[in-house]
C-alpha cells in the first residue's frame, strides 16, 4: 500500500484555490504579517482558547494510505474550531460568508478533531482580520460529524485522481529507470569514474565537488547515475540547476538521448518569466492580462491535460498548453513541476531568498538531488542574491510623489530620506564611501516601518499616478529587509555617494547560507570544467572539510593544445599603453603561423578598444568583429555566426563576458584564443572587503578575492579552444605573471606543458613548430 503525506492546507489549496495571478500581492511579506496577526488574536482570546493544536488523520482510499495533518489556529472550550485569515478586503466587503478554500481547511480540522474527541457536532468559526482597518469579521457554521466526514472524503476522492496519476507514472518510471543503460557504446576517459562518484554521493546522501574538464561528458555523467538512483527510490526529484540557457539546453539534450530507451520520465524546463510571457509588456495583473485573470480557476484542467499527454515539458510545450487553456505559461511551469521528476532551471529557484520555489523548499527537507552545473558561476551569483541596496534617488522620488495626507507612508519615506542624508555626511570626501561591520540598525527599522505602511497604502491607492513608483520602492525595500535576516559576520554595510547615495548590505561569504539551501535536499553534486582549486570552491560554496572533492584529467591529448605565455607582454594597469603594439604583434604571430579563426579576450572595454584600434591601423584588410556592450540575443548569435570553417575571422571580446564561457565553436570554427592579463578584478572597496575578510579568516585575502576568481576567467576563456576530440589549437596567455609560481601551481593538469616565450621570434617559432607538427601527425 502506498502512503501519501500531505498537509490540510496544501490539499485544499490544490483542489479549491481560485482567483488570479497578481504580482501586486505581498507574498512572503503578507505571510509574515499574517503570522503576527494570528499570534495577537490567539494571545488575546482568553484561557479557554487552545492555540496551534496539531491534528492529523489516516484514511485509506483505493489502496492508498493518506496521512493528512495540519495545525488548527485555535480550539475554544473544546467545542469550536477557529481558523484565522488576514485580508486586505475592506471591513464589511467579504463576499457571502468567506472563501470556499478557507472553509474547506476549517472543515477538515473540525473533522479531525471530532473524530479524535468523538464529537457529534462542532462549531466552526472563520475569523478574518482586516489589515487596513484592524477589525475582525467572524462567520460561524455548525456541522455534524457525518457532514464533515463526507466533505473530507469527497476531497480525498478528488485528490486521489491526481495521486493515482502520479503513483502510476512513478511506478512505470522506476521500472524503466532500473533497466536504463549508459547510452553510448563506451565511456569516455573519466566518465565512468565520475558516474560512480555521483551515484555513491546520492546513495550516501552527501555532497560532491567535481572538476570535470570539457570532453568528459559531465552532463550525462551526472544525469545518468542520478536517474539510476531515482529508479531505486534513492531520490524522488532531481533539480538540474544552471546559470545559463545554453547549459539548460545541454541537459535537455542529454535527457532526450536517454529517452531512446523508452524511459518514463517527466521533465520540465522553467523559463524566466520575462522571456516566456505572452504579452509585449509583462504586467502580471488580472486587469491587464487574460492569462493571469482567473488563472487558478483553470490551471488544474491545464495541468491534467499536460501531464496526461506530455513527458518532455519544454518551453514550447508550456506555451502550447498555456495558450490552449488561457493560463500564464510561467505559473503553469511552476505548478506542473509538482508532477515532474526532473526540473531544469536557474540557480535562483533553489538559492535566491526571494524567488525560490516555495512549494518545494519552504517547509521540510525533501528527497531531492541537486545537480549544480557550472558551479563556479554560483560564487558571484550567490553574493548578489544575498546582497541588497537602497537608493536615495528612488526614495526621494517617492517622497515627492506623496501627499502629506498619506501620513504613515509619507513619514516613513521621510525618515529614510533623512537617514541617507546623514549617511552621506559619514562618507570620506575622497573615496565618497563609508563602511561599517555592523548593520544599520536604526535605518533598517525605518525600512521596516516603510514596508508596513506601504502594505496598507497599496491596496487603497491602486489607481494613483505614483502607484508604480511606490510599488518599485516597496519591492526594493522588502528585499533589503529580507537581507537583514541573514546579516552576520559575513556581511558589511557600505554607503557610497559617487552619483546617488546608496546603502548596501554586502554578502561577502555566502557559504553557510548555500549550505543551508543544499541541506533542503539529500544530495548535491557541484560540477564544472573549471572548479580549480577545489578547496577554494568548497570553502566559498558551502562544502565542509570531509566533503568529497574530485578532479578528473582532460580526456583530450595535451599534444593538440599549445599553451604559450609571451613573457615580454606586461598588462598591469600602469604599463598597459606600452602593451598595445606587442599584443598586436602576438595576434599577427598567431595568424602568420596558421590562418583561421581566433578570439582575443581583454579585461576591459577600454583595453579592448585600444588594441582593436592599433590592430586595424596596421591590418586594415583583416576581418575583425568586436563585442559591444549590452548585446541582445540576436546580436550574440550574429557575432558567433561569423566564426565558420574556411574563414579567417578575428574576434575581440571581454574576459569573463558572454563569449568567454558557454561558447562551443568546434573544429576549425575557432583554432586559437588569446587571453590578455591574469583576470584580476578592478580593485574596489567592495572587492577589498572580500580580501580583508578572507585575510582575517584564512590569511589568504588576495588569493580568495582576486587571484582565483581571475584565474577562473582565464581558464574559461582558454576552454573555448578544444571542444571535441578532433580539435587542435593554441592558447596565448599574454602576461608575464603567468610564469610566477603562485599562478603556475594553480594550473590544471592539462596545462603543465605550458611554454614561455621571451621574445617575438621565440613565440613565432613555437607557433610554427606546433602547427607543422599537427600537419605531420594528421598526415
Amino acid at each position: 500500500m502506498e502512503t501519501v503525506r500531505i498537509s490540510v492546507r496544501k490539499l485544499v489549496e490544490f483542489l479549491l484555490k481560485s482567483g488570479s495571478v497578481d504580482s501586486r500581492g505581498m507574498g512572503a511579506e503578507r505571510a509574515q504579517l499574517g503570522t503576527k496577526v494570528h499570534q495577537e488574536l490567539q494571545n488575546s482570546a482568553g484561557e479557554n482558547y487552545q492555540k496551534e493544536v496539531p491534528l492529523q488523520i489516516e484514511y485509506v482510499y483505493q489502496d492508498i494510505l493518506f496521512k493528512v495533518d495540519g495545525r488548527a489556529d485555535g480550539i475554544i472550550a473544546e467545542s469550536t474550531i477557529d481558523e484565522i485569515k488576514s485580508t486586505y478586503t475592506p471591513f464589511g466587503e467579504i463576499a457571502e460568508d468567506g472563501q470556499e478554500v478557507h472553509w474547506a481547511q476549517l472543515i477538515c480540522y473540525g473533522y479531525f478533531y471530532a473524530k479524535q474527541e468523538e464529537k457529534a457536532t462542532l462549531t466552526l468559526q472563520l475569523t478574518y482580520y482586516h489589515l487596513d482597518e484592524k477589525q475582525v469579521t467572524r462567520f460561524e457554521r455548525t456541522m455534524s460529524f457525518a457532514e464533515m466526514e463526507a466533505f473530507f472524503q469527497d476531497l480525498i476522492a478528488e485528490y486521489a485522481v491526481w495521486t493515482k496519476l502520479r503513483l502510476d507514472f512513478e511506478a512505470k518510471r522506476n521500472a524503466s529507470l532500473q533497466k536504463l543503460q549508459f547510452p553510448f557504446e563506451k565511456y569516455r576517459k573519466g566518465q565512468r569514474e565520475l558516474s560512480i562518484a555521483v551515484y555513491r554521493t546520492i546513495s550516501n546522501q552527501d555532497k560532491l565537488f567535481c572538476e570535470a574538464p570539457t570532453g568528459i561528458g559531465k552532463t550525462m555523467s551526472t544525469i545518468f547515475p542520478t536517474l539510476k538512483a531515482m529508479g531505486e527510490k534513492k531520490v524522488d526529484k532531481i533539480f538540474y540547476l544552471t546559470a545559463k540557457t545554453i547549459t539548460r539546453q545541454v541537459a535537455e539534450d542529454a535527457v532526450e538521448g536517454l529517452r531512446r530507451q523508452d524511459i518514463n520520465l517527466r521533465t520540465v524546463t522553467i523559463t524566466a518569466k520575462d522571456k516566456i510571457c505572452f504579452l509585449d509588456e509583462r504586467r502580471c495583473e488580472p486587469a491587464f492580462c487574460q492569462y493571469a485573470n482567473g488563472y487558478y480557476s483553470r490551471v488544474n484542467d491545464a495541468m491534467m491535460d499536460l501531464v496526461r499527454n506530455e513527458q518532455t515539458i519544454s518551453r514550447e510545450i508550456i506555451e502550447k498548453y498555456g495558450r490552449k487553456h488561457v493560463v500564464c505559461p510561467f505559473e503553469l511551469s511552476l505548478d506542473t513541476a509538482i508532477f515532474c521528476d526532473m526540473i531544469i532551471c536557474d540557480y535562483n529557484y533553489l538559492f535566491d531568498p526571494t524567488v525560490y520555489l516555495r512549494r518545494f523548499f519552504l517547509e521540510n527537507k525533501g528527497n531531492y538531488a541537486f545537480l549544480i552545473d557550472e558551479a563556479h558561476n554560483l560564487v558571484e551569483r550567490a553574493k548578489t542574491m544575498y546582497s541588497a541596496e537602497l537608493s536615495k534617488q528612488l526614495i526621494l522620488n517617492v517622497k515627492k510623489s506623496l501627499s502629506k495626507s498619506d501620513k504613515a507612508i509619507y513619514t516613513a519615506v521621510n525618515e529614510l530620506n533623512r537617514d541617507l542624508i546623514q549617511f552621506r555626511k559619514l562618507c570620506d570626501e575622497k573615496t565618497r564611501i563609508f563602511i561599517q561591520k555592523e548593520p544599520a540598525t536604526e535605518f533598517n527599522q525605518h525600512v521596516s516601518d516603510f514596508v508596513d505602511a506601504t502594505k496598507e497604502w497599496l491596496p487603497m491607492n491602486a489607481a494613483a499616478n505614483n502607484y508604480d513608483e511606490v510599488l518599485e520602492l516597496f519591492f526594493e525595500a522588502t528585499h533589503y529587509l529580507k537581507m537583514t535576516e541573514f546579516y552576520a559576520e559575513n556581511y558589511n554595510t557600505l554607503i557610497e555617494t559617487s552619483r546617488d547615495t546608496r546603502i548596501k548590505q554586502i554578502c561577502i561569504d555566502p557559504a553557510e547560507i548555500l549550505r543551508g539551501k543544499m541541506d533542503l535536499g539529500v544530495a548535491s553534486i557541484l560540477f564544472s570544467g573549471t572548479l580549480n582549486p577545489l578547496g577554494y570552491y568548497s570553502d566559498v560554496l558551502g562544502g565542509e572539510e570531509d566533503t568529497t572533492k574530485l578532479t578528473f584529467p582532460s580526456p583530450f591529448s595535451p599534444q593538440k593544445l599549445k599553451i604559450i605565455s609571451p613573457t615580454f607582454v606586461r598588462t598591469r594597469y600602469h604599463v598597459r599603453a606600452s602593451s598595445y603594439e606587442r599584443i598586436v604583434d602576438c595576434i599577427a604571430a598567431l595568424r602568420k603561423a596558421k590562418a583561421g579563426n581566433y578570439m582575443m579576450f581583454f579585461p576591459s572595454y577600454a583595453y579592448m578598444e585600444a588594441v582593436y584600434e592599433a590592430f586595424i591601423a596596421r591590418f586594415p584588410d583583416v576581418a575583425v568583429i568586436k563585442q559591444a556592450t549590452n548585446m541582445a540575443e540576436m546580436e550574440r548569435e550574429t557575432f558567433l555566426a561569423e566564426f565558420q570553417e574556411q574563414r579567417e575571422m578575428l574576434g575581440f571580446a571581454i574576459l569573463g563576458g558572454i563569449f568567454s564561457e558557454g561558447v562551443d565553436l568546434k573544429g576549425a570554427r575557432l583554432i586559437g584564443v588569446g587571453v590578455v592579463g591574469v583576470g584580476l578584478a578592478q580593485p574596489s572597496e567592495e572587492q577589498n572587503l572580500v580580501r580583508d575578510y578572507y585575510q582575517m579568516k584564512l590569511n589568504q585575502g588576495f588569493y580568495y578575492a582576486y587571484q582565483i576568481p581571475g584565474l577562473n576567467k582565464v581558464l574559461q576563456a582558454a576552454g573555448r579552444v578544444i571542444r571535441s576530440e578532433g580539435d587542435k589549437g593554441v592558447v596565448l596567455l599574454l602576461d608575464d605573471r603567468f610564469q610566477e609560481a603562485r599562478y603556475r601551481k594553480e594550473f590544471p593538469a592539462h596545462w603543465q606543458h605550458i611554454c614561455f616565450a621571451t621574445n617575438q621570434n621565440q613565440l613565432e617559432n613555437e607557433l610554427t613548430h606546433f602547427w607543422k607538427k599537427q600537419e605531420e601527425n594528421h598526415d
